[in-house]
Parts: C-alpha cells; structure tokens; sequence
C-alpha cells in the first residue's frame, strides 16, 4: 500500500487508484434495454401512485 511519511515522522496511507478508461458508446442492444427498463419503471411508479390514491 503506497504511503508517504511527513515532517512529524507520522505515515499517511492513500487508497489504490484504479486504472482509468474511457467508456464506449452504448449499442443499439444496451439502448433498447436501458428504454425498456425505464418504460418498465414508470408504470411500476405510476401503478404505486394508483394504488395509494385508491387506498387513500
């Protein structure tokens, strides 16, 4: 684990950085499932809104 020692002698320990990459751009796949999540998302929300209203 990398650590520096300062002035007073005391060692100060630092995380491991992890590499660095760059993302690539979704596929048409990945952007068809992330539009289906989130349809599915709001109507779960949106039935939850109902129920409370009806319960209410």
């Amino acid at each position: 684990m990398p650590y520096t020692t300062d002035e007073g002698g005391l060692l100060n320990n630092f995380a491991r950085e992890p590499k660095i990459y760059q993302s690539e751009p979704a596929t048409a796949s990945q952007k068809r499932n992330l539009l289906i999540v989130a349809v599915v998302a709001c109507v779960l929300v949106g039935g939850l809104i109902a129920v409370a209203f009806s319960v209410s």
